[in-house]
């Protein structure tokens, strides 16, 4: 029960959030009621349609990870991914996408006696999903803007437990994407798009694996109840008789508070407290799609 009030409380953030979208793009959506949706055919049309019905989408992508817990420790690393999706528009916009992606990280911090320490080629794999829904707004003959809300869930593995001082890190965000997507058509079959969000972060559970550092030990779970991410994209496209190959830069950023207090146990026997202090990351990178 002592989780009830403060949930109450970010839905209403929430809803709040979402009723502020509505109400900027509404009058925007009726005053493009006699644009062309750039999915459509007509009459006198020579252009290729902008937007497909049912699009599928896969590619690979690179980037530089950096994860900081201000003033105590640093992490940073390359991480290669792949990333796939499936979207269907027709005035509604629906979405479904997936992503994976491993490296290796470097870590620079301390022991918890203040010792200065390092470990280098952490393994890092990381997991996202994302359920989306919006609508798509013409502007003029050939582009449209698609405000966007859903759900996301995102998992990262941090293990260092080959290290004498480390321990296997699990993270879990579960957040809502609030965002607005664009495509403009630039002629000769090229066309520029992009997405800007903001994440609404529910909650998150980080677990420590302490019993890789002693045996005995327990396994902590940290709740998060606060923070945000945000994130953006810039996508040049290039139509190749039926399939599209863009590519394009990103980044995504969170930013997390310190989590709740709970207690460290050596086989079962109360001998400390653990906590997630705030942390933000910041992932930079770029992608390659094929879309047909």
């Amino acid at each position: 029960m002592k989780h009830g009030f403060p949930i109450r409380i970010k839905f209403l953030k929430f809803i709040f959030i979402v009723v502020l979208v509505l109400t900027f793009f509404i009058p925007i959506h009726l005053s493009a009621q006699e644009a062309k949706y750039p999915w459509e055919k007509h009459k006198n049309d020579n252009d290729s349609v902008l937007l497909k019905k049912h699009t599928f989408e896969l590619g690979p992508e690179i980037s530089y990870i950096t994860y900081k817990e201000p003033g105590t420790m640093k992490e940073k690393g390359m991480m290669y991914g792949l990333v796939g999706s499936y979207t269907y528009h027709n005035k509604l916009m629906l979405k479904a996408e997936g992503k994976g992606s491993l490296g290796k990280v470097d870590y620079k911090g301390a022991l918890s006696d203040g010792t200065p320490y390092t470990m280098d080629g952490i393994r890092d794999y990381m997991l996202e999903f994302r359920g989306l829904v919006g609508c798509d707004f013409p502007v003029g003959k050939a582009s449209t803007l698609t405000p966007y809300i859903g759900i996301g869930y995102r998992y990262l593995n941090d293990d260092s437990s080959s290290d004498p001082a480390g321990y296997e890190r699990e993270s879990n965000y579960l957040y809502s994407p609030i965002g607005i997507g664009f495509i403009a058509n630039l002629g000769n079959d090229w066309s520029i798009g992009g997405t800007g969000e903001y994440d609404y972060f529910w909650l998150g559970k980080q677990k420590s694996h302490l019993d890789d550092v002693l045996p005995g030990l327990n396994v902590v779970e940290n709740r998060q109840e606060k923070g945000y991410g945000l994130r953006g994209s810039i996508t040049l496209q290039k139509k190749i008789k039926t399939v599209d190959f863009e590519v394009g830069p990103f980044i995504r950023y969170w930013n997390i508070k310190k989590s709740e207090t709970e207690t460290i146990t050596y086989y079962g026997t109360p001998v400390g407290y653990g906590w997630e202090p705030k942390n933000n990351s910041t992932e930079v990178g770029v992608m390659l799609g094929v879309k047909f």
